[in-house]
């Protein structure tokens, strides 16, 4: 009896590229990491919450952003397997979480803190370090999670 086996490759392709005016494409502190995802992603307009990850090189220089997913008002679904699938991809060597709140407030909520620990710890696992996770408010506000001591 013949039975078939499916061999596949995996392939990260590119939905788009735009040039961005700025300094540096290095994310070397939470205030850079906050610029970044403002100025690429463009958060702040949102009226959903979106999730997304920053994939980083061995000198922290942004190989890949990603929006791993899209919400409701208060909250949008993650799984972790799906950030570390496209970090993966990227050969990244450490992430920077971000999202936004519609509400405009940046003050990280209990799920936040809870969400972040866990992938931090999963990350540590997968040897792909998680450096931040950035909490976009409106009108430029931000909070940085590493800065607060939750990784």
């Amino acid at each position: 009896m013949k039975k078939r086996i499916i061999t596949y490759d995996v392939k990260l392709v590119k939905e788009e590229s735009k040039l961005y005016e700025m300094e540096n494409v290095m994310v070397n502190s939470a205030n850079a990491a906050g610029e970044m995802v403002e100025l690429v992603c463009n958060l702040n307009d949102s009226t959903v919450e979106k999730f997304g990850i920053i994939c980083l090189d061995t000198k922290n220089k942004v190989i890949g952003i990603h929006i791993i997913g899209v919400g409701g008002l208060a909250s949008c679904n993650v799984e972790i397997r799906g950030i570390f699938q496209r970090a993966l991809l990227n050969n990244a060597m450490s992430i920077i979480l971000f999202h936004n709140h519609p509400s405009g407030d940046p003050t990280p909520s209990p799920e936040d803190i809870s969400i972040t620990r866990k992938i931090a710890e999963a990350g540590d696992v997968m040897t792909i370090k998680v450096l931040d996770h950035i909490i976009v408010g409106d009108e430029g506000r931000y909070v940085s999670l590493a800065e607060r001591g939750v990784i």
